[in-house]
């Protein structure tokens, strides 16, 4: 049992399963953002201007079979097709989806400069140097200099020019010449036979 709970709590605890729970919850508190920017900004205006024709989304549908209760339409006994609510589903999607695009490319551009920003100050062992060096830690603009010119120093040197692709193909080419090339003949001078 203590084995379990242990797991779970592992699980639990997990970077990525917090993450999940988080995006859960802020998912559905935008949803309700977007839903009432849909239902109580961006529709009536639609309607609006909708309205001149007819009485907006609402009045959007096709009747496919007219069911009448005492000569007036009764959309609950009738079959039809529902144009409003479909075009209205659609907006919330686009909306909820900008938003989310707005969103994460807002996080990740935040990510970026954070990451940007903090990739200049030292490590540990950077720091363990600097102040074996003498440099005044608490002096941020010494510390980045001097962090600046220990990263220098430490550069490894750049790793010599690979040939290019003609190079290489000049290479092979000379060195199948030079196998594939005759034996140069040898001449041995032809033996003399004496005759008795």
């Amino acid at each position: 049992m203590k084995k379990f709970f242990k797991e779970f709590k592992e699980f639990i605890s997990r970077g990525n399963v917090l993450d999940l729970a988080v995006g859960v919850i802020i998912g559905g508190a935008f949803s309700a953002i977007i839903t009432a920017l849909t239902n109580g900004i961006l529709m009536p205006l639609i309607n609006a201007l909708l309205a001149k024709g007819g009485n907006g989304l609402e009045s959007a549908y096709t009747i496919l079979v007219r069911a009448e209760t005492d000569g007036v339409l009764d959309l609950s006994k009738s079959i039809y097709i529902d144009w409003g609510a479909f075009i209205t589903a659609i907006i919330n999607f686009l909306l909820i989806a900008l938003v989310l695009f707005i969103i994460i490319k807002a996080t990740m551009s935040a990510k970026g400069f954070v990451a940007k920003q903090t990739s200049k100050w030292p490590n540990k062992e950077e720091l363990k140097t600097l102040k074996e060096n003498g440099v005044n830690i608490k002096n941020k603009k010494a510390l980045l200099v001097a962090t600046a010119e220990l990263r220098d120093k430490n550069k490894p040197a750049p790793a010599p020019a690979k040939p290019t692709q003609e190079e290489l193909l000049t290479e092979i080419l000379t060195e199948l010449k030079k196998q594939n090339a005759p034996a140069k003949a040898t001449k041995t001078p032809a033996k003399t036979v004496k005759t008795k």
